[in-house]
């Protein structure tokens, strides 16, 4: 039986009453989990949070999750890693933001140093290469599996479906700018919620799970901090100073005009005009480390982002691996493996610091403005919007995943990605297939889903070594 809301249960499901907090421990684990699951981009991860937070543990109610990935949408930087930050802030404080942000991109950082260890010194990389192309069709049906349950969630009125829509064609078809998109979605949003109110509301309670339990722990028990000048002011300080220092050290020991100085003042300014999310700037990214900086060859750049595609964490992560490989081959006076190392984590750094600034100076604005009906209908908009966002990454993805070659064709405004029909390839429609039966039919985690994949690519390599 359901708790009544004005109770709060254990939020592990024990029968003994709380105070509505999530014991940091407690808090800590599930956040290491997720953080273990956060394949497929952003649609992938912000499925993995919604399954664990809001559906399994029951931390947290649709409508505050929806909220929280609302204002965060319109943040730079990687939306999911920054819901992270703000559920963590929500559930635990400061500590508890920090947590969940930095464990959300850890083992991404790990994994994909180690995978540009392996790809700047393997002779033949076969085997990984064989991984890596059997685990992307799995990633691509987790970002499917992604659309339908978020578009389930946040799309409760037909309107809202054809903001939804319009959202998709916008960028699919006329390479409208992100911001163009996010800004006319939230103007779309505050006039349906001032003149035609009804398709702001859902048939059934925003706040709760799929099975209509409200969530464990009220809204009012989740953590809240009056929004002030002086502590915006003191997050910023501290934001700088951790960004500056370690910048710092390395530009007053390598120089102004080593790759290092160049990489962290790069990426950091990419870092703050990153709307849109990855894709919206891996390809201002891509154009100025291969055109203008010469730190990796075109090549390389899309072995980066097929490395990235298929770790844990942000898809922005792709940086580390252009920083890595940038300065393994540029190391300046340093041994080729300590600069790509210091590049790597140098650049991981100044990349995800600006997330956590965003995230603790503007949260207590956003909470306390959540009752604001305003402000509410132009998040329900952009919320719809972000769903056809997510619909145009999978399609993009899949485009990409499942055939060798694309071509871009154009009639005026329209400009489309259109694939080679006879260059589609057959063991990655094989491997979608697999992961659609896994992931839909049996059910089966994350996890064991890219396992199982993964282990089709392997045998698929190691078949291929034999026999070449």
């Amino acid at each position: 039986m359901t708790s009544p809301p004005e109770q709060t249960d254990h939020p592990s499901g024990g029968g003994s009453p709380r105070t509505g907090v999530v014991p940091l421990g407690e808090a800590t684990r599930a956040w290491f989990a997720i953080s273990l699951q956060t394949f497929g981009g952003p649609a992938g991860q912000i499925a993995v949070m919604q399954r664990a937070l809001v559906d399994e543990k029951r931390w947290i109610g649709q409508k505050r999750f929806l909220h929280a990935l609302s204002f965060c949408t319109l943040l730079p930087g990687p939306e999911a890693q920054q819901l992270a930050i703000y559920v963590g802030w929500l559930l635990n404080g400061v500590a508890g933001g920090l947590i969940a942000g930095v464990l959300f991109v850890l083992p991404g950082v790990v994994a994909l140093l180690g995978l540009s260890a392996l790809y700047v010194s393997a002779g033949d990389t076969t085997i990984v290469t064989a991984v890596l192309a059997a685990i992307a069709p799995a990633v691509l049906l987790i970002v499917a599996q992604a659309v339908v349950r978020v578009g389930g969630r946040a799309l409760g009125h037909p309107a809202l479906v054809a903001l939804a829509v319009a959202a998709f064609v916008a960028l699919a078809a006329f390479a409208t700018p992100f911001p163009v998109v996010v800004g006319t979605a939230a103007v779309v949003g505050w006039a349906l919620g001032r003149w035609a109110p009804a398709t702001m509301h859902r048939e059934a309670p925003e706040a709760a799970a799929p099975d209509g339990s409200a969530p464990l722990i009220p809204d009012d028990a989740l953590h809240t901090e009056r929004p002030s000048r002086a502590h915006a002011l003191t997050v910023v300080g501290v934001g700088l100073i951790a960004w500056a220092v370690p910048v710092g050290v390395v530009v007053a020991v390598t120089g102004r005009h080593s790759i290092f100085a160049d990489q962290a003042l790069f990426f950091t300014g990419a870092a703050l005009v990153t709307f849109g999310g990855a894709y919206a700037v891996l390809a201002y990214v891509a154009q100025q480390a291969v055109q203008v900086y010469g730190w990796l060859a075109p090549g390389q750049m899309i072995t980066g982002l097929a490395l990235a595609e298929t770790t844990p964490g942000p898809l922005i992560m792709v940086v580390q691996f252009v920083a890595f490989v940038g300065a393994y081959q540029h190391p300046g006076s340093l041994d080729p493996w300590v600069a790509a190392v210091l590049a790597a984590l140098l650049t991981t750094w100044v990349t995800f610091v600006p997330c956590f600034v965003f995230v603790f100076v503007g949260a207590p604005y956003v909470e306390r403005l959540r009752g604001n009906r305003a402000l509410s209908a132009a998040l329900t908009g952009i919320m719809a919007a972000v769903v056809g966002v997510i619909a145009n990454l999978a399609i993009y993805f899949a485009v990409h995943t499942l055939f060798r070659e694309v071509s871009t064709v154009s009639w005026g405004p329209v400009s489309l990605q259109v694939p080679s029909v006879g260059t589609l390839k057959p063991l990655a429609v094989a491997v979608a297939a697999l992961a659609a039966v896994l992931l839909f039919r049996a059910r089966w985690s994350v996890l064991r889903t890219l396992g199982a994949c993964a282990l089709l690519g392997l045998v698929a390599g190691l078949v291929e070594l034999v026999t070449s």
